[in-house]
């Protein structure tokens, strides 16, 4: 077989027909052509079609193209000898888990700790949120199986182009995603879908003589001569002290208290630039409308998504992120009294509503101290302003567009219907987000609409707060992985080395190889 890349296939279209008409042979001379990448050019509101590449196989002439050499997976090294102590894996997000699996396919059987519980009873632990406003604060939006990722669109875009990025959506379709994601552009595998491969790279692990302890928090880390001795565990109200002489730590962007044990512990913390501001909705029909023209609505589209960004004259940027298309805006919360929302959606992405955060970057200049945990005090200064702001007992503060840009408090919705599931508090953003950051957001939402027609809406929906796009602090690591405790491996978005889904699992798998490169001399 050969690949093609740069294939304009129309909506709908056959791409047989496609790669016949791209390499100029004969229909018929196209004996299969398999789909590898498919992404959509809108450049042309009149001519909207999918750039694709394909592997193909020809009746003659595949001498004269490049051949197709079909992914295949890492041969995996196994353990010679068992180590003295199994190596524990804090966090069951995409890096803990695939941290877990890498460890666990070498023979080295991972204990894998996850604060939350099982994503199943993940879910009903949220929906008895919603139901009673109980906050449970160990299983919640942030903290389970799956980690954060699990309640959001599961998109899977990454900057990064480490071959590992390739292994992992190979394991999570194995797992249960839908194989699309091994072709689509920029691949999602969507909040209702996300669950069962999550579950099923459970099973991998296990299969491979892994452990999975849910409702298991680490409390504490015991050293001897600056390297890791045990951990603290606490289950069911029961304490635990297990030996151990390796953990890697995968604990999320949300386990401030970890932060605060480390840094008592002496590990070696940074200040690290985050984001901060709100979800706005749209109705998904404008925004499939500014993107596709007449094109919005094909079946072969679906609902469109985007991405903006500006930089301001101050040198500040403020972006969009985490763009649902389709899809909910979700309370985030994981601790009483605080306040801030994410945004998820379906793998059908069949919602009346877009939503996406527009976020405004937060530096360490900013957070007025020098504490390396700083940043995590600013970001709970404002989910509590928003707390209070949406009366205290989680509904959100909400503003329509058109009233921000304006300066006025909202009296309430206009032709968007919020969708976030406690209930919203139509009034004012100000007072829950720095001035800074409400000074830039109004300045950024008309560039904006330059960009895309109709984002500036006045109808469209504000809602406050969004502080978790990323970690304010980094766990720092040297060359080998690991921090200035020896035996600790600190990895994914919580340690600050990630920015999604994939790249924390990517992250993941590098710390688990970290690892094992000292245990298979």
């Amino acid at each position: 077989m050969i690949e093609i890349r740069d294939i304009k296939l129309p909506l709908g279209g056959d791409l047989k027909a496609a790669c016949a008409k791209k390499l100029r042979v004969p229909a018929g001379d196209v004996l299969e052509a398999r789909l590898l990448r498919r992404s959509v050019d809108a450049r042309r509101k009149d001519d909207v079609h999918f750039i694709a590449a394909a592997a193909v196989s020809l009746r003659r002439g595949e001498e004269k193209y490049p051949p197709y050499t079909p992914w295949t997976p890492p041969r995996v090294g196994v353990l010679k000898e068992k180590p003295a102590h199994r190596p524990v894996v804090c966090g069951a997000g995409p890096a803990g888990l695939f941290a877990a699996l890498t460890l666990a396919r070498a023979g080295a059987e991972p204990i894998l700790l996850e604060r939350g519980s099982a994503v199943d009873e993940r879910k009903a632990d949220v929906e008895k949120f919603y139901q009673t406003r109980v906050l449970d604060t160990e299983s919640n939006i942030q903290f389970g199986e799956g980690g954060a990722g699990a309640f959001s669109d599961g998109k899977l875009n990454t900057g990064t182009h480490d071959r590992r990025g390739r292994q992992v959506l190979h394991d999570l379709v194995a797992a249960g995603a839908p194989d699309e994601i091994l072709w689509q552009a920029r691949p999602h595998i969507g909040t209702d879908r996300l669950p069962d491969a999550v579950k099923g790279l459970r099973k991998m692990i296990l299969a491979h003589g892994g452990e999975v302890r849910f409702r298991t928090r680490l409390t504490d880390v015991s050293l001897s001569g600056g390297a890791l001795r045990a951990v603290s565990l606490m289950q069911g109200g029961a304490a635990e002290e297990l030996e151990a002489d390796s953990l890697i730590l995968a604990a999320g962007h949300s386990a401030r208290d970890l932060f605060a044990l480390l840094k008592e512990r002496g590990a070696q913390l940074e200040q690290k630039a985050f984001s901060m501001g709100v979800r706005c909705e749209h109705p998904q029909k404008v925004i499939s409308r500014a993107q596709y023209g007449a094109f919005a609505g094909h079946p072969a589209l679906g609902a469109a998504d985007y991405r903006l960004a500006v930089h301001l004259p101050d040198g500040r940027g403020v972006y969009t992120f985490c763009m649902c298309p389709g899809g909910y805006v979700v309370g985030a919360a994981s601790e009483e009294g605080l306040l801030c929302v994410n945004g998820m959606s379906p793998f059908a992405r069949d919602g009346q509503n877009a939503n996406a955060a527009v976020l405004c970057e937060v530096r360490p200049s900013d957070f007025g101290s020098a504490d390396p945990l700083a940043g995590v005090e600013l970001q709970r200064k404002w989910e509590r302003a928003a707390f209070l702001a949406g009366g205290g007992d989680y509904r959100a503060p909400a503003q329509r567009l058109g009233d921000f840009l304006a300066g006025k408090p909202s009296g309430g919705a206009g032709s968007v219907a919020p969708t976030y599931p406690l209930g919203v508090r139509f009034g004012t953003l100000d007072g829950c987000l720095p001035e800074f950051v409400l000074a830039a957001l109004r300045e950024a939402f008309p560039l904006f609409d330059k960009k895309l027609r109709g984002y500036a809406m006045p109808d469209a929906v504000l809602t406050g707060v969004e502080t978790r796009s990323s970690s304010p602090v980094r766990i720092v690591r040297g060359e080998n992985g690991q921090s200035n405790l020896r035996g600790v491996y600190p990895c994914g978005e919580g340690a600050g080395y990630a920015g999604g889904i994939l790249s924390a699992a990517v992250d993941g798998i590098r710390q688990a190889e970290n690892w094992l490169s000292l245990h298979m001399e």
